[in-house]
Parts: C-alpha cells; structure tokens; sequence
C-alpha cells in the first residue's frame, strides 16, 4: 500500500499485476486480521494502524445482527436493489450521467437496498466523523467481512465520488477496498460507472472457491420463495454467532444435506443464466453485476480477473465444483486459511520454470498456473470455458488495443491533415464553418464530409473502449491522446455544426447545442479543462500575439447560429417580456465574442467578410440603427404634439 493515489492507476495495468501483489504482500492477512477484530467486537468498524497505512474494517456480524431487515427473515428487502434517493444522490451523483448498454437513455444506478441502508445511518452517526479525521490524506485500507464488505465498498465509493466533485474534499491521499465473500452492491450502471470513472483498481473483491454468499445475489431474490429466504436466514444466523464468538465450535445451520443442496443447485442455476444474459445469450434475470477486480481463491492459490463477464464466468464455473455442505457450511467462514495458503502458494515459485520458457509457451504455461490456482480440476465439468475465460483475461488486451489504437490514429492522421488543408485553401471572403455550410454538393466539401465522418468513427471507437475498460488505466494520462482529441474538436467540430445547420436539423430536432451535440466532444472538452487545471498559471495566462490558427470554443458557430435567430425573431417579436429575453441574448453573445476576439482565441476566418459571424454583427449594427431611428422619431412625434 505504499503507492501514491498519482500512480496507482498505472502501478495496476491489468487485474493480474494487482493479483501478484496481493499474493506476494502481508496485505491479505493483514486486513483479514482486522476484520476479525471486527467482527468480533462490539462497534461497527475497528481502526488500526500499521507503519504509514490506516486499515478500516468493517463488521459483517455487528451488521447481520442489527438489520431489522436481515432478522425479519429478509422480507424486508435488504438485498432490493433501490435507487438513489435525494440523499444519497448527492454523495455519489459522478456515479450517475452515463449512458444506456445500447448508447441511448441512462438508466439509474441501483444499489443493494440493505447495504445503502447501513451506509446512510454511518455516514449521519458521530463515528463517521471520526473515521473522516482519521484517515485524511493517509494511506487507507477499507475492508469488510460478508456483508461488512458492502459497507467499505460504499465507504471507498463515497471517497471517490468525493474527490471527484471536490478536489479538496476530506478523504485519503489513497484508498485500496478489500473484501472477503461480500455480496454484490449494484447493477450493470454502477458497474460501467466504476469503469467509466477508472476506479476498478481501488477495488478487490476475494471469493473463496464456494463461498455461497458472494454469488447469492446472482438469483431473483425478490422473486425467491419464503423456504429458500428462510434457508438463507439460518445460515447467517449461523454465521453471525460464528463471526462474534470466534472462541466457540462453530454452530450448525440445522439444514439437512437435500436442502443445502437444493440451494447449492438454485444458485448455481441463477449464476449460469446470468453468466449467458452477460454474453447476449439470454434475457438478465438478475439486476446485479460484479465490479472491481475479483481475487477467486482456492487452496491451490488465486487468480485475479476485472472483466465482470469473466468474473460472472468464473464465479460460476469454481462454484460448480464444490461439494454442496463445504460451500454452505464452511468457506464464507474459511478466509482466514485461505489467505494463509495463497502466499506458499504463490506463483512466482514456478517463476524460474517460466523463464526458460519461449514468449509463446510462457504464456501458455501462465495459464495453466491460473487455471491451477482457480481451483478447477482436469476432471470438472467446464474445464476448457474455464481456461477460455482465463486466457481472454491474461491477455493484456489493454496494452494490444492501445498499440493498435495507436496504429489506428496514424491511419487516420491523413484524414485530419486533408480537413486542414481544406481549411487553408478556403474562401477569404466566407471562411471555413461557411465554405462547408454552403458548399452544397462540391466534390470537394463531400471529401471533407467523408473525412469528417471516418474520424468520428475512430474516436468513438475509443470512447468504447474507455467504457468498456479495454485500454491501459493511465490512458488518459498521456498527453497525447488529450492533445490529439482537443484538436480533433477545434477542427471538426466546426464541420459538425455547418451539417446541423446545413440539414435544417435545428427546425426538426431544436439548436445544436442542446440536441445535437455529439457526446465525445463533451468527453473531449472535460478531459481538456481537467488536464489544463493542471497545467501552469504562466501558461494559461499568456497572452496571443496573433489570432489562434482555430477558434478556441469549438461552439463558437453554434452560438452564432442561435444569435442569428435571435436577431430575427427581435425584429418580429411584439411581446415585451419575450423581446427583453431575446435582447439579453443577443447582447450576451455579442459581448463573449468581442471578449474572444480582442483575446484573439478565434480563428482569423471568424472576422472574414461574408462569414456568419460577419453577417449577423452587420445584421444587429443595422438593427440598432433602425430602433435608434424609431426611438428618435417616437420623440420628435411627442415634442410635436406637446407643442401644439
């Protein structure tokens, strides 16, 4: 725990890199020892202290026994998933704002009902304040036994969404959440926002091989009949007196061997048809997804993986393998032998092996070590989807597809050096928004076109593979990529807002601005203004001693093209109250223009005689003469008939 929140991101590139760590720290055994303690104790969360790091543990007893949810035989929708409401919605509104799985209307985050229960009574009690001063700017470890774990993974959340809305925001300087056989907090939205954000590596969740309670939220549990939900409640009523009294033999559920394996069957079921909803083969029938890197364990070792469709995969595959009294009865309480197993476990024992080994047999031979420490035998039904699953995930795909991303740009590099030379080569007298805008069906505007386009699809592309966490986690780190996509917006944005307009779109669908603007440029624009936060005060200040070579609000036209309607509707408007509005605007875009202009952050075609920005300046000169010459003879006219 000894990285920096600065260089966390790229010290875990893949989920095995953060897998290797773990298995070759104290880190595991150090914050199972502290959940423990809490789980024994009589608080909700135990503080302590090791070198320069914080662990927090939290009480997966204390809170099992609590819930008037979970001791009401769990009919009182502890494990619902709810949205957010008013209150909570503010402590995590960067998790909300992404868009749907097929790009079209958001859908909520939804989070366990019971677990955002217990946070909001945490977060509004004094202990919270507490904890707050005791882990600002430190190093921190969140960690959580059972349901304990949801808990410090809200608790890490909170602490995210906290220095992403404000930068000075009491928090840790970094923050790693580990939880054992917690389970599962939140749907599909949460989990491509915790993608979106690059907030995976903060989090990893340890399984044991058939451990039931991480993989019980994978059945419809609001649909479960009253006999499972009974089962399940004597089973952590067992667990909780064998989590809060450690010193006594363990307590038997009282569940005969056809239940639990009635059970056994029931999940194991659940788990397979959303493993297949996840790969489009079947329709979801659970709300809740996986998020985070996922340490699988078994007393062969662990293997990490951060796809949730491999993770789902796997949990299912491991589960399948176990005998149905060792996953019910045993392994949620079973951590604490298998940390202890995983480091003489380690795979780094078979490293000299591997280094004798050609690249290509390295990688195979890496495999069957994962596939070893998954616990899954030859024999197991599954084996080759198992080895399958491991093989996508050790493949480092993040750093393929960012080479071939790379590839992909130089190949669309001429596109980009044709629009600028278009540019160049423009009318003087018109400039370039309206030589495209008007060019109508010129072959050369239709290259352009056809230009402007392709690079779309390319930087979409990469916007895809942000979300979906195909590139390395320090990708927008490289000032490259930043660089290269604020040009892309300065140059062809422009060109996006003269085909709005140019189609007549805005009398269909309303302004560019609001209904036609394309997502990635408002990616591009936040990515933009947070990297030149932080970039020198020197720098932003420097003053241009010549107009910029592209108009610096990539908007600027659509703002002309709202001003121009504005002006058109003042002449016809008889409403005083509407003609004060539309007045307000006008003189508010005239004043951010000439701001712009005397900056000189717009592009020298901008002032060009006939460009929109020319017309609609010449358009209000003689708008004001004419109502300066009204407002005259309107006086004239009254002088007259007071004199008479």
């Amino acid at each position: 725990m000894a990285s920096r929140m600065e260089v966390e991101r790229s010290v875990f590139e893949t989920s095995h890199v953060l897998g290797a760590l773990l298995a070759s720290s104290p880190l595991l055994t150090q914050a199972w020892s502290r959940c423990l303690l809490a789980n024994a104790g009589s608080t909700s969360f135990v503080l302590d202290r090791c070198g320069d790091t914080v662990f927090v543990a939290f009480s997966g007893a204390q809170i099992t026994a609590s819930s008037p949810a979970a001791t009401s035989g769990l009919c009182g929708g502890f494990f619902d998933p709810v949205p957010l409401h008013s209150d909570s919605l503010e402590l995590f509104a960067p998790l909300e704002g992404g868009e749907g799985n097929d790009g079209g209307k958001p859908q909520p985050v939804l989070l366990q009902a019971g677990a955002l229960h217990l946070f909001m009574n945490f977060y509004h009690s004094s202990e919270f304040q507490l904890l707050i001063s005791e882990t600002k700017n430190q190093l921190v470890v969140l960690t959580g036994h059972s349901v304990g774990g949801c808990l410090a993974s809200l608790l890490s959340l909170y602490f995210l969404c906290s220095c992403y809305a404000r930068p000075n925001a009491l928090a840790p300087s970094s923050l790693l959440c580990i939880t054992f056989g917690s389970p599962l907090i939140g749907n599909a939205t949460l989990s491509q926002a915790i993608l979106r954000e690059r907030w995976g590596g903060k989090f990893c969740h340890v399984v044991a091989q058939h451990d039931i309670m991480p993989r019980l939220l994978f059945s419809p549990f609001n649909s479960m009949s009253s006999q499972f939900t009974t089962l399940i409640y004597n089973l952590m009523q067992s667990w909780h007196v064998s989590m809060r009294y450690p010193q006594f033999s363990r307590p038997k559920s009282h569940l005969s061997d056809d239940q639990k394996s009635m059970l056994h069957h029931y999940i194991s079921t659940h788990i397979s048809e959303v493993a297949m909803a996840a790969a489009g083969q079947k329709q979801q029938t659970s709300p809740y997804q996986p998020f985070g890197n996922y340490a699988l364990c078994s007393a062969e070792g662990l293997v990490c993986m951060d796809d949730p469709l491999t993770v789902v995969k796997m949990l299912h595959l491991t589960f399948m393998t176990g005998n149905a009294i060792s996953s019910i009865e045993e392994q949620h309480l079973d951590y604490g032998d298998l940390v202890s197993k995983i480091s003489e476990n380690l795979q780094f024992k078979k490293q000299p092996h591997l280094e004798e080994c050609k690249p290509k047999s390295r990688y195979s031979v890496g495999i069957s070590l994962a596939f070893e420490a998954s616990g899954i035998n030859v024999q197991d039904m599954g084996t080759m989807e198992a080895r399958e699953c491991l093989e996508l995930s050790m493949c480092q795909r993040p750093k393929l597809h960012s080479a071939s991303l790379a590839i992909k740009l130089a190949k669309v590099t001429p596109c980009r050096a044709q629009i600028e030379w278009y540019k160049a080569l423009c009318d003087d007298d018109m400039g370039y928004y309206d030589c495209f805008k008007l060019g109508r069906a010129s072959k050369r505007e239709a290259k352009v076109n056809m230009n402007r386009i392709k690079l779309g699809r390319f930087w979409d592309g990469l916007l895809s593979m942000l979300q979906h966490n195909e590139l390395p986690h320090n990708f927008l780190k490289r000032d490259k990529w930043i660089n290269a996509a604020q040009f892309y917006k300065l140059l062809v944005e422009p060109l996006d807002i003269a085909e709005y307009y140019r189609c007549q779109l805005h009398k269909t669908k309303g302004h560019y601005l609001s209904h036609g603007r394309e997502r990635r440029y408002e990616v591009f624009e936040k990515w933009w203004n947070e990297n030149k936060d932080k970039s020198s005060l020197d720098k932003a200040e420097r003053k241009r001693s010549k107009f910029a070579g592209l108009t610096q609000d990539s908007c600027f036209w659509a703002k002309v093209e709202e001003a121009r309607e504005c002006l058109k509707n003042a002449l016809n408007e008889k409403s005083p109250t509407k003609l004060v509005k539309l007045w307000e605007n006008i003189n508010g875009f005239e004043s951010y223009a000439n701001r712009l202009i005397e900056q000189k952050e717009v592009s020298i075609d901008v002032l060009a005689p006939r460009s929109s920005y020319s017309l609609w300046l010449n358009e209000l000169k003689e708008l004001k003469l004419k109502q300066g010459c009204s407002i005259l003879s309107s006086s004239v006219l009254v002088g007259i008939t007071g004199g008479t």
